[in-house]
């Protein structure tokens, strides 16, 4: 197998596994035009470290929630809260826990966010099933 086949069955299986966790109409920049993010979040994060089957999906996710909780990337929080809700991964009352649990640890200041996150997610959940 030559460097190209390798290097496209590496992509392959990394978008394959960016949409199991993200779902399948999940956003990616168009076309080439973020050469970054095929090769660091594509071919690297979901081909070699999110496809690894020691932990499965749910749990990487629970680890994933609380970095992103404790960097403040709430807008990317709400999508892993959306996520877990679609698959089954996490129920409201789950997603709500994981608030609870994780404001101890990044702080009352960063509730309030926490808090939008996990019910504009819930919230969107409940919208889509009664579409």
């Amino acid at each position: 197998m030559d460097q190209d086949e390798n290097t496209q069955q590496r992509r392959e299986r990394g978008l394959t596994m960016y949409r199991e966790v993200y779902g399948e109409n999940a956003v990616l920049p168009p076309g080439d035009s973020a050469e970054f993010f095929d090769l660091l979040i594509i071919d690297q994060q979901f081909s070699e470290v999110w496809s690894r089957r020691a932990l499965a999906i749910p749990s990487r996710r629970l680890l994933t929630m609380g970095v992103l909780a404790a960097t403040r990337r709430f807008d990317i929080l709400e999508i892993q809260f959306k996520r877990a809700l679609e698959t089954g991964e996490l129920t409201p009352e789950q997603v709500r826990e994981v608030v609870i649990h994780l404001v101890s640890y990044v702080g009352t200041p960063s509730s309030g966010e926490l808090y939008r996150a996990s019910e504009a997610a819930i919230t969107a959940q409940e919208d889509a099933g009664q579409a």
